[in-house]
């Protein structure tokens, strides 16, 4: 199964997909497994579908050796000719972002590293942060400190932040991408929930009940991101390269 660490020193793609109805999540993740089930590409390493609960949409977390490898896929005939047209057809909005884990962080019942996998019951939280460009890393440090005190708060089980390389989406014409957002910078924060009652219940705690370290916190995110786009989520499929597929099929 993959797992989240900055040691691992892994380009780390988040591929995030929106779409205008519910019905056509599940064609979205049939498509996004069809890849992941034949995916034999160099430098490939682990592929693993998100299926979104707040909102309709995808997101597949995808770890690679390194940006060579990727940049071959995006390059790759049967990636712009097939892969680009079939999404452009059933998705309102792509957006495929490069990043480096930064840190990874849990909670002490959880463990010495973080697993992404469909057989945990997470309640997965991806937010994709705005920030300009000279404080990315102000933004990181900031993010990574809450863990201090988001360890006492129920439901809380992991948090990654990784640092934005390069935003990419599908507007600059069929089988090509473009860049996004040249004037900005941006971050990711992928936490792990025992349950959307937990992180809803975090998240619409009145300003009045919160502890002075997340008042004081909250005071610092607002002030650095620009913009903020996040979803919940349910890890539904999965395989590495070492993972057979018929095994990967199975899971």
């Amino acid at each position: 199964m993959p797992f989240i660490s900055p040691e691992a020193g892994h380009l780390t793609v988040l591929n995030l997909f929106k779409t205008d109805s519910r019905d056509r999540v599940d064609t979205l993740v049939d498509e996004m497994k069809k890849i992941v089930d034949v995916a034999a590409y160099p430098g490939w390493i682990s592929s693993t579908v998100h299926r979104g609960r707040q909102n309709p949409g995808t997101a597949n977390f995808i770890q690679w050796r390194g940006m060579d490898d990727l940049e071959s896929r995006y390059n790759d005939s049967e990636f712009k000719h097939h892969t680009v047209p079939v999404f452009r057809e059933i998705t309102t909005y792509v957006r495929l972002m490069q990043t480096e884990v930064a840190l990874s962080q849990r909670h002490p019942e959880y463990g010495d590293v973080t697993e992404v996998s469909p057989e945990r019951d997470d309640y997965t939280v991806i937010e994709i942060l705005g920030v300009k460009p000279n404080q990315q890393g102000t933004l990181v440090d900031t993010l990574g400190a809450a863990h201090e005190w988001l360890v006492d708060v129920p439901g809380y089980r992991s948090q990654s932040i990784m640092r934005g390389i390069r935003s990419r989406n599908l507007d600059g014409g069929e089988g090509t991408l473009a860049t996004v957002g040249t004037d900005q910078d941006f971050v990711v924060v992928y936490s792990q929930w025992d349950g959307k009652v937990f992180y809803d219940s975090f998240r619409n705690q009145p300003e009045a009940q919160w502890i002075r370290a997340r008042d004081a916190y909250q005071e610092k995110r607002y002030a650095l991101t620009t913009g903020v786009d996040w979803n919940g989520y349910r890890a539904v499929h999965t395989r590495s390269a070492e993972q057979p597929v018929a095994e990967a099929a199975a899971a």
